[in-house]
């Protein structure tokens, strides 16, 4: 019987980028607001162009919080301390942040949904990070690129970049990468040569081991337009929210529109979607499914969702009456239930700002209760 043969891309974009610059300025005030008040509310719009910062967006909170100071640090610490590049830590700053409207609070206030919106989280036992290949090695890439250039190990690297990994899948298990597409800025001294063999050597070849592929130098594209030179914002406007995709599962499942940087937990875009995720991942964990998709929704002010639907795409080892049952046992989907539970009231949304929301050690979503 011949296997049937698919493919699937995702992509991942480094922290630099122009997106995740302002996804991280959002949820480092988010942060901020929490350090000081858990009950803090926070929706904050990031805009970041040449050699100019918008915060836009909506606040709630007794916190006392220095917004410039906050913004300035994080460009700095993604690596925008040049102002020849068009965009620096010094960059002016715009701040049009104003009160969260009463029209909205009223609904939140006895822990109701901030907004109304559907979540989905997905998980499968493809990798260890239980996300999809494409998604993960796509991350990985990321991660390393940033880290080559942090550490000094490619010094000539500049802020931004992003990677692509199409992978070959025969009878729903995938098998092989099939080609890379990487693309990142760098000193003008450098030449383009140079760029694709530290690529290839440094990046793309390790980060492919460790999960077992190989890929061909003739199925590799660095910087396919040519040499880039100047990184971020000068080149390319940035969005909070604009890479929901990347945040999320890499296409390979599905998204429910709602961003999550710069909203506090009250807010069931984060929220919900990060409970969807841990009831998904410890599903698979448990070995009740091999891959998993949870939805929720809820609408502004819902104490409980209006839908939460769990399908595991003929993969169930078990009833799909035992699966709902280990759910509701899991993770009972309340508003106050999931902030509770999960402890979300806390400052720690600043390193979900890039390589995904998901996958990552010691994020409370991220726990396994019970594996098997």
């Amino acid at each position: 019987m011949s296997k049937t043969i698919t493919r699937f891309a995702s992509e991942s974009v480094c922290a630099g980028h122009p997106d995740k610059v302002a996804d991280a300025i959002s949820d480092a005030i988010v942060d901020s607001v929490l350090a000081q008040d858990a009950n803090g509310r926070t929706a904050v719009e990031t805009l970041v162009a040449h050699d100019k910062v918008v915060i836009a967006g909506e606040i709630n909170t007794n916190a006392v919080i220095d917004v410039d100071a906050i913004v300035r640090a994080q460009i700095k610490r993604l690596g925008y301390s040049n102002p020849d590049w068009g965009f620096s830590h010094r960059s002016p700053i715009i701040n049009l942040l104003h009160q969260q409207s009463p029209e909205i609070a009223v609904g939140v206030d006895d822990f109701g949904a901030g907004d109304q919106g559907l979540m989905f989280g997905y998980a499968t036992n493809e990798t260890p990070e239980y996300l999809p290949t494409p998604i993960a090695i796509a991350h990985a890439l990321t991660r390393a690129i940033d880290a080559a250039r942090e550490t000094g190990l490619l010094p000539h690297l500049r802020p931004d970049g992003k990677a692509q990994v199409v992978i070959r899948y025969e009878d729903g298990q995938p098998v092989a990468v099939e080609h890379v597409t990487v693309a990142v800025p760098h000193d003008e001294l450098i030449s383009l040569d140079r760029i694709r063999e530290d690529i290839y050597t440094q990046i793309i070849t390790p980060v492919l081991e460790t999960y077992g592929y190989h890929v061909a130098r003739k199925d590799i594209v660095v910087n396919g337009t040519g040499v880039w030179h100047q990184p971020g914002p000068a080149s390319d406007a940035g969005l909070t929210g604009r890479k929901i995709v990347v945040d999320g599962y890499g296409g390979y499942a599905r998204v429910g529109g709602g961003a999550f940087s710069g909203k506090d937990p009250s807010k069931v875009d984060r929220s919900g979607a990060y409970a969807a995720r841990y009831i998904a991942k410890n599903i698979v964990a448990a070995g009740l499914a091999d891959s998993v998709e949870v939805a929720l929704a809820y609408y502004i002010g819902a104490k409980l969702p209006v839908n939460f639907t769990i399908d595991t795409f003929g993969t169930a080892k078990k009833s799909q009456e035992a699966i709902e049952k280990y759910a509701y046992k899991l993770l009972q989907p309340s508003v106050k239930n999931i902030i509770e539970s999960l402890d979300l009231r806390r400052p720690i949304y600043l390193q979900t700002s890039a390589y995904g929301h998901f996958g990552k050690a010691g994020l409370p979503w991220e726990q396994i209760v019970t594996k098997v």
